[in-house]
């Protein structure tokens, strides 16, 4: 949190803090939700104190471990974004739970967050129709942040093959589906996030 207060200092950016998933599973019975409660309460209140503008509950595939993460978000009394990977089904649009985008967001909505959104899994092209399955349950602030693309393995490396400038090709069609935040998560780096606000402007 000191290197992110660092580097905005002088500015008007706001440092949001994320929190992801516990990697063990409720349906699995690997956790409980009264040990995730405990876990999400522990991280959120320490970002709250390191001095977060907000808190992100990214990259979530189980919708119930989620919304445990966000009870426990909003307690600090920071905003809150709530975002699951949706890259599942014939459409790439549900979790891997099975929920849809539209069911997420109303969900997330009905739990009180104050920007709903969805983060990796695919690259941006997928990204819209998620978008636009979450504009029509709900109005609140829409949260995207999409790969560079699906990542391949190349001579033993991890390799994400979207450029800046591919990726920002189609930051108009997803402000058409009605985004309100657009960033980048695996395989994206700064030179994304500057393409993303230079197409927006």
């Amino acid at each position: 949190m000191d290197i992110s207060r660092k580097a905005v200092k002088g500015s008007d950016t706001l440092v949001f803090a994320s929190i992801g998933p516990s990697g063990r599973m409720l349906l699995m019975k690997e956790v409980t939700t009264s040990e995730l409660q405990e876990t999400f309460e522990e991280q959120a209140t320490a970002i709250a104190e390191a001095g977060a503008d907000g808190i992100v509950v990214e990259t979530m595939i189980d919708i119930n471990e989620a919304l445990i993460a966000i009870a426990a978000a909003k307690k600090t009394g920071l905003p809150v974004v709530g975002c699951m990977t949706l890259d599942s089904g014939k459409n790439k649009d549900r979790t891997m739970m099975g929920n849809t985008a539209g069911e997420v967001a109303e969900k997330f909505t009905a739990a009180g967050v104050d920007v709903v959104g969805s983060n990796c899994g695919q690259g941006i092209e997928g990204f819209i129709n998620i978008c636009q399955q979450m504009r029509q349950v709900t109005t609140l602030p829409l949260w995207m942040k999409a790969n560079a693309g699906l990542p391949e393995f190349v001579d033993g490396q991890t390799v994400f093959n979207t450029s800046p400038e591919e990726f920002v090709k189609l930051v108009p069609d997803l402000l058409n589906a009605g985004a309100n935040f657009i960033g980048g998560c695996c395989g994206t780096n700064p030179s994304f996030i500057k393409a993303i606000a230079d197409t927006i402007r």
